[in-house]
């Protein structure tokens, strides 16, 4: 018999517990977990966040409009009520490990440009180009070294 390596797949599914992030509508930005599946298009969620601004409250929500995190909430009874979801989103501790990953990170970095002012801008060119020219600079002496 040969040896034959079976990998599990590391497809995000659409799954009781699964974290998502809400990308359209009145809760945009904001995470929530998935308590039911009602169809193929549709999914019941929840988001009981620890952050006031951030909680999403229980609703049907189209799968077209949310993103799929890698985040899951292990052992989450189906069609759980707001409470029981709470307690397990703080127990796993959604909200940090949100925060520690490079979608929260990403989000955060394009938020902070959108907010820059023209003068802010210019600076971040101003310095941009000074970094460029000094790399520029030493690696021409790298080349002129090599020769």
């Amino acid at each position: 018999m040969s040896n034959i390596d079976v990998k599990a797949s590391t497809w995000k599914l659409v799954e009781i517990g699964r974290v998502v992030y809400i990308r359209e509508g009145p809760y945009t930005g904001k995470l929530a977990a998935i308590a039911e599946i009602i169809d193929n298009k549709r999914a019941l969620v929840d988001g009981p966040s620890t952050k006031k601004d951030a909680v999403v409250p229980r609703q049907a929500i189209p799968l077209s409009n949310v993103s799929l995190t890698d985040i899951v909430i292990p052992k989450l009874p189906r069609s759980a009520g707001t409470g029981p979801v709470k307690r397990l989103w703080e127990k796993h501790e959604v909200d940090s490990k949100w925060e520690e990953g490079t979608w929260a990170k990403k989000n955060k970095q394009q938020e902070l440009r959108r907010n820059l002012t023209d003068f802010e801008r210019f600076k971040i060119m101003r310095l941009r180009k000074q970094a460029r020219n000094e790399v520029r600079r030493e690696y021409s002496k790298v080349r002129a070294a090599a020769k």
